[in-house]
């Protein structure tokens, strides 16, 4: 141990400097503030988002459970988790050539040559040269000779220009990067989810909807057909009243594969079988939650796709000093430290030590531009890094954007909507009025229920589009994450 311990010693006096550009994390095109968000004000603001909890915001506990669900159960979750995991053993790998490789090696011989033989019967060579040879006389009978080795080797490649240094940092920051990917994810899987949700929520109202309309629809045959038979309104009412009944109940069926469908989606994302989760309709809360903004700038820490994009250029800048060590030569040191001998016994004894240290250089002198051109691929690529970031920076501005002037917009459909269902219903109130005492033929009543029936359904996708907007917002915004989050090493 005492070879490994004198070369382990050498490697802390031997550090060299680390060729190639330091990092410095390039600019990138930062507004000073959302153009969308001015002059709009939220209908119902959240004043924070719980770190790693974002979804509780909409106050649902049913999809409080299923979220909680996807960093566990979810396979895309799951598939990122296990690269992060390579990614960091990766820098484990790399961290190993700071130090020298000892290995041990053990022989042992038992050999007998012919009688009468001259010379050497007996012969323990080491790996270093040092030899023991065993000889017999001339004419001499000879007997079974033993030989026994033991050797520690090593040899080390000590970081003098930080070409280990770089592959380390470089390393170091792709595991990041692949945090960063797992945490994007998982936000994206997130969100996935509560849009699928909302979108079964929405659909509940729709059955609820279809369901009451389709009611509405029998009351209107029935009334049809005792009008018919009080000679006040021809048969054609009576048909015309089924055709929309069974549109509507068409409708009603139509739904529940839709709803069926999204239950199975859910499904997915919290990584069971479909037909082992099943959920119970329920009406939801129609005010729309809408999460706090902050400066655009926090975007470059809130954003797990920034992260990832910003590590890889870090690592891309890495790689430019690795290129570059290419240029300097490489200095391998190597030690053996054992023993020979003709008996176990004496196999550590003074008499039976061996041992030898050497150096070795190389250096290329004509490669006919091959390292130039390996230094020119890594700028090139660092280049490259440094667009992707850029364009994954403007990416997430523009989603915040997109999804702030969707929210307003949708808020203000929303409104107008409302209203127009509510005259819907008033005009069916008075088309049925008007029916009844025989003033208005049938044909208008149903006007007025389809009137009304679109007006509704129009609301509810109007919900369902803030709701989307809402939970992309929060997705643009980066969640609960931030760049803190990253692991250190």
């Amino acid at each position: 141990m005492r070879l490994a311990g004198a070369v382990s010693a050498l490697a802390l006096g031997l550090a060299g400097c680390a060729v190639g550009p330091d990092y410095h994390r390039p600019s990138a095109p930062t507004p000073p503030a959302f153009k969308e968000a001015a002059g709009w004000t939220p209908s119902h603001p959240v004043d924070a988002i719980d770190k790693g909890a974002w979804w509780s915001m909409f106050n649902d506990p049913d999809l409080n459970a299923l979220e909680q669900r996807v960093a566990v159960s979810n396979q895309t979750v799951k598939q990122f988790e296990a690269e992060y995991r390579q990614a960091h053993d990766i820098v484990s790998e790399a961290k190993s050539a700071f130090f020298p490789t000892v290995s041990a090696a053990a022989t042992g011989n038992r050999s007998k040559g012919p009688a009468g033989s001259t010379g050497t019967t007996g012969t323990i060579t080491g790996t270093t040269g040092a030899t023991g040879v065993t000889t017999t006389p001339t004419g001499a009978t000879t007997r079974p000779v033993n030989s026994f080795e033991a050797v520690l080797e090593a040899s080390w490649v000590p970081d003098l220009w930080g070409k280990v240094r770089r592959t380390v940092e470089s390393d170091k920051a792709l595991a990041q990067a692949s945090a960063a990917d797992l945490a994007n994810a998982k936000l994206a899987a997130q969100a996935s989810l509560a849009e699928d949700y909302y979108q079964l929520r929405v659909l509940d109202e729709e059955q609820r909807l279809f369901t009451g309309t389709v009611g509405e629809y029998q009351r209107l045959v029935k009334l049809a057909q005792d009008q018919v038979r009080e000679g006040t309104q021809p048969q054609s009412a009576v048909l015309t009243a089924q055709t929309q009944l069974y549109g509507a109940q068409a409708s009603l069926i139509q739904v529940g594969v839709m709803r069926a469908q999204m239950e199975h989606a859910i499904a997915i994302l919290v990584g069971v079988p479909p037909s082992e989760l099943t959920i119970a309709p329920k009406p939801f809360d129609r005010d729309i939650p809408t999460p706090p903004l902050t400066v655009p700038s926090t975007l470059l820490e809130r954003r797990p796709d920034v992260a990832a994009a910003e590590r890889r250029m870090a690592s891309g800048n890495a790689l430019i000093g690795v290129a570059v060590s290419s240029y300097f030569p490489d200095v391998t040191l190597t030690g053996d430290y054992g023993a020979a001998s003709s008996s176990v016994g004496r196999l550590f004894s003074a008499s039976t030590t061996l041992w030898s240290f050497g150096a070795d250089a190389t250096e290329t002198l004509l490669d006919f531009g091959l390292r130039r051109a390996q230094v020119r691929q890594a700028k090139a690529a660092y280049d490259e890094d440094i667009a992707v970031y850029r364009q994954t920076v403007l990416t997430a501005f523009q989603g915040v954007e997109d999804e702030l002037a969707a929210l307003r917009i949708y808020q203000q459909e929303q409104e107008v909507l409302v209203m127009t269902e509510q005259a819907a219903q008033q005009t069916l109130k008075l088309d049925l009025d008007e029916y009844r005492e025989g003033t208005v033929d049938y044909t208008t009543v149903i006007a007025a229920e389809a009137a009304l029936e679109a007006a509704s359904l129009n609301v509810l996708t109007a919900i369902e589009n803030r709701l989307n907007a809402s939970v992309l917002l929060v997705e643009n915004l980066g969640g609960g994450w931030t760049a803190t989050d990253l692991p250190k090493g």
